[in-house]
């Protein structure tokens, strides 16, 4: 078995089993299970396969066709540029959540900035090495705050991590910018998910309650406590939920815009506390 055909067969199983993009997938568990680069398999395609990569890419194989998602068995995922560790506790990074860093970086001048729902870090982190600004991060999950300390460990964040629910614990008037990626998706929606992200990823992260709209109405009614005259609310949210906040954010937020994605979908809102 060499590795060439180690990819075809990987392929041809995850095509069987409905997987999306077989040939990536197969070449990252691969990779993976060698420890090398996806390039390095283009170059070594008539290598023989060591059985100790056999054994461990037959694994991923499997684990993938279950439903696993892929980042949960390499246990990374890049975002913005840089790897971050995932695990079961903390929601898988999606590049729609970097339009929420972007317009973060688009509003910050000074001061504390503070990342509500951190889960892997992934915004915190972003943010502070990309501005050097002080930033804190809540989440809820103490074994969320785990990994997203270990990241900003190992990328040179400088983030103070604190376990409360939303702002509960930041105090009045601290910040000049609060950004989120609440969870947003309706409890009725759970059975239309996809399998991979209903069965793997953590609950507590995704779903907002009956309507999606729970942690939106604290987190906005929080961060006007939180927030400095004049500073700004970044939130990411679903393409369908731009018009509902833009009525709950009528007074006294000022400013309110909505940032499409690159489909042309809604999928950041912002908002400004009247200075």
């Amino acid at each position: 078995m060499n590795v060439q055909t180690a990819l075809h067969q990987g392929c041809k199983l995850l095509e069987d089993a409905a997987v999306g993009a077989p040939r990536l997938t197969a070449e990252v568990l691969l990779a993976h299970a060698i420890r090398c680069e996806r390039s390095w398999l283009y170059a070594h395609g008539d290598d023989e396969l060591k059985e100790v990569w056999w054994i461990h890419y037959g694994r991923y194989l499997h684990e993938r066709i279950e439903g696993k998602p892929t980042q949960y068995i390499t246990k990374k995922q890049e975002f913005y540029g840089r790897d971050f560790a995932v695990t079961p506790d903390v929601l898988i990074p999606r590049p729609e959540t970097e339009h929420a860093v972007e317009q973060t970086l688009r509003r910050y001048q000074s001061g504390l900035i503070v990342d509500v729902g951190t889960g892997s870090g992934a915004i915190a982190a972003t943010v502070q090495l990309e501005t050097g600004a002080p930033v804190a991060a809540t989440d809820i999950s103490l074994a969320a705050l785990a990994v997203a300390r270990r990241n900003a460990l190992a990328l040179g964040a400088h983030v103070e991590f604190t376990c409360c629910d939303l702002l509960n614990a930041i105090m009045d008037g601290a910040a000049t910018l609060v950004v989120s990626n609440p969870p947003y998706v309706p409890d009725t929606d759970r059975t239309i998910l996809q399998r991979e992200v209903v069965d793997y990823e953590p609950h507590v992260a995704l779903f907002g309650g009956r309507d999606g709209f729970k942690h939106y109405r604290r987190l906005i009614r929080d961060a006007e406590r939180v927030l400095l005259p004049g500073g700004w609310l970044v939130m990411e949210t679903a393409y369908n939920a731009t018009e509902r906040l833009r009525e709950m954010m009528a007074e006294p937020w000022r400013d309110f815009e909505v940032h499409c994605d690159l489909a042309g979908l809604p999928r950041v809102v912002a908002a400004r506390k009247p200075g």
